[in-house]
């Protein structure tokens, strides 16, 4: 009797730990979010979203204000719009703006918020449309070797010269 009452201990500290594993794995993907604050649904359009992904953070000085909660395209407009979950504590005046910025150089894209002046504030169903597009590395890159590919050969040498 001893014996199968340490077996069922012994299991039960097994699925706990292994229940803490899966539980923070989650949390470290950002695919699960322990969240209970009420929210608020706005929408944004982008002419390109980069890498972003639903489950996304929306942060406003670094601090965390909401989610990504969905991203679709419109085919009317031919631009990608992308839903937010914002907390019901945090109020952003009407003319905000966001931003498709990435944490590090070559980390997760999130949504920055940068708040507006406008006396209204933002309700549920708002879209904004200042918004500013991802910077895509690959982009970037292109425009300056066709940049350097345009340039004469002999200013490269004379600026060298100088």
């Amino acid at each position: 009797m001893q014996r199968s009452r340490t077996d069922v201990w012994v299991g039960l500290f097994v699925l706990i730990g292994a229940a803490a594993v899966l539980f923070m794995a989650l949390q470290a993907a950002n695919l699960l979010s322990l969240n209970f604050q009420k929210t608020y649904a706005v929408v944004a359009t982008f002419d390109n979203i980069g890498g972003l992904k639903p489950k996304a953070a929306v942060k406003s000085a670094g601090v965390v204000v909401g989610r990504v909660e969905s991203i679709a395209f419109d085919d009317k407009s031919f631009q990608a719009r992308v839903t937010l979950a914002l907390e019901k504590r945090y109020v952003f005046p009407k003319d905000s703006s966001l931003k498709i910025l990435t944490s590090g150089l070559l980390g997760d894209q999130y949504l920055g918020i940068e708040a507006g002046a406008d006396d209204k504030n933002l309700a549920s169903g708002d879209v904004i449309s200042n918004t500013q597009s991802a910077v895509v590395l690959e982009n970037l890159i292109g425009q300056f070797l066709y940049n350097k590919a345009a340039e004469p050969a002999g200013s490269a040498a004379s600026g060298a010269a100088k």
